[in-house]
């Protein structure tokens, strides 16, 4: 479904999200679409391991390796420049940065690995309600906008919050966003 274009609802290590092929523009406008959201924020993208990450900045600061392997719980890491040609619009942010998160949920991993490419990772919600933490606190119009819902009982992965956000720069310097 995800090579061909379509949007799915999955469960994540923190909350139910939508997701797409993150190099897909029609599929990552349909997600904005779904989402009622305007542009002007990135969307999150979910990466099967490191190297995949790699493949899609331009430099992997050390620290954020560092960050990687002492992390025990879900994070997003911001790295500075993403490899735009690679990525949809909506993916990359305004200043060339990327939200990456390696789920630490088998099957987000799984689904990440088989994908070949990062995934896009927002909130099961439309844009300014509240996120759900549950399938069942999913919105009956964010089920129906979709082309395929995973397994309810995958969810039982889920920490219900989201991750925390650390922008990471060139020189070891971070920036918490959000704890």
């Amino acid at each position: 479904m995800l090579r061909a274009g379509g949007v799915i609802l999955y469960p994540t290590d923190t909350v139910w999200g939508l997701g797409c092929d993150a190099s897909n523009p029609d599929a990552v406008r349909k997600i904005f679409e779904i989402k009622r959201r305007g542009d002007a924020k990135s969307l999150v993208l979910l990466a099967a391991d490191v190297d995949m990450v790699a493949r899609y900045v331009k430099s992997l600061p050390e620290m954020a390796l560092q960050l990687i392997e002492v992390n025990d719980r879900p994070m997003t890491l911001v790295y500075p420049e993403a490899e735009r040609a690679l990525l949809a619009e909506g993916t990359v942010a305004e200043d060339g940065s990327v939200g990456i998160r390696i789920p630490q949920m088998e099957f987000c991993q799984k689904l990440t690995y088989r994908l070949g490419r990062l995934l896009v990772s927002t909130s099961a919600n439309i844009s300014g309600a509240p996120t759900p933490r549950k399938f069942s606190e999913i919105p009956q119009e964010i089920k129906d906008a979709v082309d395929y819902v995973a397994d309810p009982s995958l969810e039982s992965g889920a920490t219900g919050l989201a991750s925390q956000i650390i922008k990471v720069g060139m020189n070891g310097e971070i920036k918490i966003i959000r704890a």
